[in-house]
């Protein structure tokens, strides 16, 4: 189904007004999109959502990228869902992504679950849902797919492309498939390909989820999903999100209650915030999009000599490239190879090691010096595209 104009948003304590969510479906059969892994598929519905007003000369366009449990949801409020999207501290009228003079994309990834077309989803070929039959994707089919959408908005270059972790390996990813699309790139806490540490912590998630029972080989749809496999792994992610400082000044070893239980039962704060944390995700999330999601940024690699920008290009590309000194998920090391491959082939980078104790985290709630090189970053490259 083709999607409504843009809705005009307004300041409303500095957020977006309630968010209209759009869908865009394309590639119908006999007709379909060509995987990274070689196989044709369709159709694809995108949901996406948008926050300012595309100019009439549609160079004022950014497209925000999620990271792995994120959605289309980045900023305000959606009717009837009192969740601020994941990024609203950043997206709004005056803010780093300022929505009085940028018009910002976001769309949920190809094998979500909270829209797009995933293993959630109903097969058109037999009704069911796809589970294990969907194919398996990688970060590039993710970013064909957001192309197909940036055309269909009828937007010929974006100003700038933005997103941390996996959103950051999207960024990433757009600059190897469509340098010419793009003015600038934002990725944030990210790298160039994953470490064995990276794919150890995803494969024991995975692993968790498929230990449970209750996965049934992918076939869960009909009676509920792997609640303990899936929540598991939540909880084992999290750990990662955090750092040993913030872990400590946020929970130390304080207790649930005055006295040890002497048992099994939860006794820590942080225990129980694992428990939490593992628990609110099952009632949001696909135990099959974590599978699918977890292999596409393990399968991740621009790690390649040519990978990333081949030799003798040079794209007009400028960019911002964001750590966190606390992140041991994705360690500033990671970052620091990104800059180091775009200054070797003479690309216009700027790179920021923020001082936080938040760890992998601190993308989201680490905003005021984010903010503050985002926006300048943004003025930067809009008034050099408009000069």
């Amino acid at each position: 189904m083709k999607s409504e104009k843009p809705k005009k948003t307004v300041s409303v304590d500095k957020s977006p007004e309630v968010i209209k969510t759009d869908y865009y479906t394309f590639a119908e059969p006999p007709d379909g999109i060509m995987l990274d892994l070689g196989k044709s598929f369709g159709p694809v519905t995108v949901v996406y959502e948008t926050y300012g007003v595309l100019n009439d000369k549609k160079d004022n366009a950014i497209l925000v990228l999620h990271a792995l449990s994120g959605d289309a949801h980045a900023a305000g409020f959606r009717e009837g869902d009192f969740r601020l999207g994941w990024w609203d501290n950043m997206i709004g009228p005056g803010k780093a992504f300022d929505t009085d003079k940028y018009f910002i994309i976001c769309s949920n990834a190809l094998g979500g679950c909270m829209g797009s077309t995933g293993p959630s989803s109903k097969n058109p070929d037999n009704g069911n849902r796809y589970g294990l039959d969907f194919p398996m994707i990688t970060i590039k089919d993710m970013v064909t797919v957001q192309k197909k959408l940036i055309d269909h908005l009828g937007i010929k270059r974006l100003l700038s492309i933005a997103g941390g972790s996996m959103g950051g390996m999207q960024a990433l990813q757009w600059v190897a498939s469509y340098p010419d699309r793009i003015l600038s790139a934002i990725p944030i806490a990210t790298g160039l390909k994953h470490s064995p540490q990276q794919i150890a912590f995803n494969e024991v998630g995975r692993q968790a989820i498929m230990a449970d029972p209750e996965w049934k080989g992918g076939n869960y749809y009909e009676k509920g999903q792997p609640a303990r496999g899936l929540a598991l792994a939540r909880m084992i992610g999290h750990i990662t999100y955090m750092s040993d400082e913030s872990m400590e000044n946020k929970f130390s070893r304080k207790l649930r209650n005055e006295d040890f239980n002497l048992s099994f039962n939860p006794d820590f704060e942080v225990e129980g915030y694992l428990h939490y944390q593992g628990d609110d995700f099952v009632k949001r999330f696909d135990a099959n999009t974590y599978l699918y999601m977890t292999k596409a940024i393990d399968y991740f690699d621009l790690s390649g000599e040519e990978s990333l920008i081949p030799l003798g290009e040079r794209p007009d590309t400028k960019f911002l490239v964001i750590s966190f000194k606390s992140d041991w998920l994705y360690p500033p090391y990671q970052s620091r190879e990104i800059v180091k491959r775009l200054k070797s082939r003479g690309i216009d980078t700027t790179y920021c090691e923020i001082d936080s104790s938040y760890g992998h985290d601190a993308f989201l709630v680490e905003i005021k010096e984010q903010e503050h090189l985002v926006k300048h970053f943004l003025n930067k490259v809009y008034a050099g595209n408009n000069g």
